[in-house]
């Protein structure tokens, strides 16, 4: 009988950047995705504050809360998952101070069985990283284009451009990299970053990138797992690849059950108890 494979842990991470093994990422914010996921390999599950646009249909990231961080890791890892589970800090979490930001970190490891967490920022948050680092929590970092900083941003923007578009933004987020990397994250995620910037960074950091939007140069790959299925009826990003459409799919079966219910054609007695 073939023995389950090793779990996924934080220094795999390292391990696999090491040895040039690519690392797979994807969201995941419920049960059954999850066992689906997890089956086919994944490293790295990620319960991303996307749960907010791609489950409860905001326009951002910014409405979802602990709370319901909480309750989706908590169906993540009942399935006991054999990726490594990481838990995404939604906004002001982390960011009204560095209690704050260790309770609130703590609580996605206690309550939801999270094994890691997951902030933005570079620079301006490199001290809460640290302190939550040293509570012995493994931070994954989030830099580039992040999400919770939508309205400074003024939208999903790449961000890093060449001088002349964005003075001074290549400069500021190598200093954000290195911040994260030296506060003592395992690893990074690189969000709307030119491919040439994103490879300029990990081969500079000692830890692992994730690169989302920012080329083939990383060190891994994630994705949200609604986008790459067809799941998600807004614009999807230029990034994305959609690998099949399940919207088409889960609609042709769904016309089908209704025009069989009215017509008669379904349940059949092979559908009933005698």
């Amino acid at each position: 009988m073939q023995a389950n494979p090793p779990k996924v842990t934080v220094p795999d991470m390292q391990r696999m950047k090491a040895a040039g093994q690519k690392i797979t990422a994807l969201t995941a914010y419920d049960y059954p995705f999850t066992r689906i996921l997890d089956s086919c390999g994944i490293d790295v599950l990620l319960v991303g504050d996307s749960l907010a646009t791609v489950v409860q249909g905001f326009d951002t990231t910014l409405p979802v809360t602990m709370d319901e961080m909480v309750y989706h890791l908590k169906l993540v890892t009942r399935a006991r998952p054999r990726a490594l589970v990481v838990g995404d800090m939604p906004f002001l979490s982390y960011q009204a101070g560095v209690c704050a930001a260790i309770a609130n970190a703590g609580r996605l490891l206690k309550e939801g069985s999270a094994e890691a967490i997951k902030l933005e920022g570079g620079v301006n948050i490199a001290r809460v990283i640290k302190a939550i680092v040293n509570m012995d929590i493994p931070v994954m970092g989030h830099i580039g284009l992040t999400p919770q900083s939508v309205h400074r941003m003024g939208g999903f923007k790449v961000q890093g451009k060449k001088a002349g578009r964005q003075p001074g933004a290549r400069e500021r987020l190598l200093d954000d990299a290195c911040a994260v990397a030296d506060a003592g994250a395992f690893a990074v995620v690189l969000e709307g970053v030119p491919m040439d910037l994103a490879q300029e960074i990990s081969e500079k950091l000692p830890i692992p990138t994730i690169g989302i939007g920012a080329g083939p140069h990383c060190d891994g790959q994630i994705l949200v797992i609604h986008d790459i299925l067809g799941l998600t009826e807004r614009f999807s990003p230029k990034f994305v690849k959609r690998y099949v459409d399940l919207r088409g799919v889960i609609s042709q079966a769904v016309n089908a059950y209704i025009d069989e219910v009215r017509t008669g054609a379904f349940p059949l007695d092979a559908h009933s108890f005698h």
